[in-house]
């Protein structure tokens, strides 16, 4: 009989080509680490990894039973002023990431996950969705409720709502086959999705919209979502 094994978590923060002036990504993946260390799957807390995002970040992805995808795209560009690694370089990181997935990769993806990886358009169908320049947006940041599924998934099961100071993400591109847990609503009353399940393409992810900076994360119900979707994806 074999042993649970400490579950092994790599949450990627973004920086240079993955990172804008408005999102501290430090310091909310900081705060994400915080959250999933207090889980109790397997033998018990997992190990907790905080990795900037380079072309070789995801090297040991193998061994990594959830990533955490805590990165977005740059402004101005990065990409567009030719800072950094060219696309070329960062091929095998994307191909890595794609390949992981497919084959039964477990994946939480947050906030600005659905604008990162412009340069993969794969990556929308792992994620189950994708922020899409000049059509989404968002309201100005502030408290907001954010209502969830009732009887349709164990993440969301008896949680109710989350309560949360925050970015609304709205007018987001969500595949058909996405299981969508939760919304929030813009500032005309219009209802957009904002959390779901995508596990067409072979593997698992869970995106959620929320987690704009700490704000967000000083939120119980948030945390406890976040906890829950975690969970769900390591065990369920």
């Amino acid at each position: 009989m074999t042993s649970p094994s400490i579950a092994r978590i790599l949450i990627l923060a973004g920086r240079g080509r993955h990172e804008d002036p408005w999102h501290d990504h430090a310091a909310t993946s900081h705060r994400l680490a915080l959250v999933l260390s207090g889980l109790e799957v397997g033998a018990g807390a997992p190990d907790v990894v905080v990795r900037s995002t380079s072309p070789e970040a995801l090297d040991d992805l193998d061994d990594v039973d959830l990533l955490v995808v805590n990165a977005g795209t740059s402004w101005p560009g990065f990409r567009e002023a030719g800072i950094g690694p060219d696309d070329a370089a960062w091929a095998p990181f994307h191909a890595r990431l794609d390949a992981w997935a497919r084959s039964g990769g477990r994946i939480l993806a947050v906030h600005q996950a659905a604008n990162a990886f412009g340069d993969h358009p794969a990556w929308e169908e792992v994620l189950g969705g994708r922020w899409v320049p000049g059509t989404s947006m968002h309201p100005p940041l502030g408290p907001t409720t954010v209502p969830l599924a009732v009887g349709a998934h164990p993440i969301t099961e008896g949680l109710g709502s989350v309560d949360v100071v925050d970015e609304r993400y709205c007018r987001l591109r969500v595949a058909p086959t996405s299981q969508v847990l939760g919304w929030v609503t813009d500032d005309e009353g219009e209802r957009h999705p904002a959390l779901w399940v995508a596990d067409g393409h072979g593997g698992r992810t869970v995106y959620s919209g929320l987690g704009h900076d700490g704000r967000s994360y000083d939120s119980p119900s948030h945390a406890e979502l976040l906890r829950r979707a975690a969970t769900w994806l390591l065990e369920g």
